[in-house]
């Protein structure tokens, strides 16, 4: 089983991202569980056809620690099993906090079957701090991936995030896979994001093109394999799933001091010099 923990700044597109992958993966005949790690319970919407999927946190509110696995774990698209963490009620406690109750639970419910060849972790924020470091800082995840574009502060988040893998890297044995570009047509972006993964001691592993196709799936509340499986934007998720089963460069990474990463970023023309 590979557990896989994707990271990225907020917004940057990492439930689209998870959704559309585990979507081709699951199209290749792998049995997968996706965990979504933010309080916004987002992460498995696509998957789902919409459905509002029951959060642990909220479950564990409404009906203390006796909680059935049914109750919190929904089977989508592909057969993926499909978790939402959530969070605590706004104003209360630590959102992270959600991610360890969460995968504590699914321990306990037994959601962690010997069939399964992947969980993956979707995972909220910039930086990888306090509850939000759970899947990397406890060993739960050992692959990791960050989704990021050629805008400065995606970058910025990435070579951040980069920082709490590498802390984590000598306990844990979490290691960077790569990064993921969904591209927001930034000019000279694979060059740029390829330059930047190089120097991480990593690797672009997938530059997803931008396309209509994702926004018109997401308005159909599905992944674009299921949408419109014939589409080209289909065939780049299905590459993705390829280049992360397929995967065999996992690096401790080498973050970046802030005048190297704007120095990458003048070079690409990002920043004035």
């Amino acid at each position: 089983m590979r557990q896989v923990a994707i990271y990225g700044k907020g917004g940057i597109g990492k439930s689209t991202t998870t959704q559309n992958l585990t979507s081709g993966l699951a199209e290749m005949g792998k049995h997968i569980m996706v965990v979504g790690c933010d309080p916004k319970a987002d992460s498995t919407r696509l998957l789902l056809g919409g459905l509002a999927q029951k959060t642990v946190l909220d479950t564990l509110r409404e009906e203390g620690d006796d909680v059935d696995l049914d109750s919190i774990l929904k089977a989508g698209y592909g057969n993926i099993k499909c978790v939402e963490s959530g969070g605590p009620e706004p104003g209360v406690g630590c959102a992270g906090r959600g991610i360890i109750t969460s995968i504590n639970m699914l321990e306990q419910l037994g959601a962690y079957t010997d069939d399964l060849d992947y969980v993956f972790y979707d995972v909220l924020g910039d930086v990888v701090c306090g509850g939000f470091a759970m899947p990397i800082r406890e060993g739960k995840a050992q692959e990791i991936y960050i989704v990021a574009s050629g805008e400065m502060m995606a970058m910025y988040a990435a070579n951040n995030i980069s920082k709490g893998i590498y802390k984590f890297a000598s306990s844990g044995g979490v290691r960077l896979g790569g990064i993921i570009c969904n591209s927001r047509k930034v000019d000279n972006e694979y060059e740029l994001l390829d330059s930047f993964a190089k120097k991480l001691g990593s690797q672009l592993i997938y530059f997803v093109p931008r396309s209509p196709e994702v926004t018109k799936a997401e308005i159909n509340k599905q992944t674009v394999i299921q949408y419109d499986p014939k589409a080209k934007q289909a065939d780049e998720y299905r590459a993705l799933a390829k280049a992360i089963d397929g995967n065999d460069m996992f690096v401790v990474p080498k973050p970046m001091a802030q005048e190297e990463l704007e120095a990458i970023l003048m070079e690409h023309g990002l920043m004035d010099a």
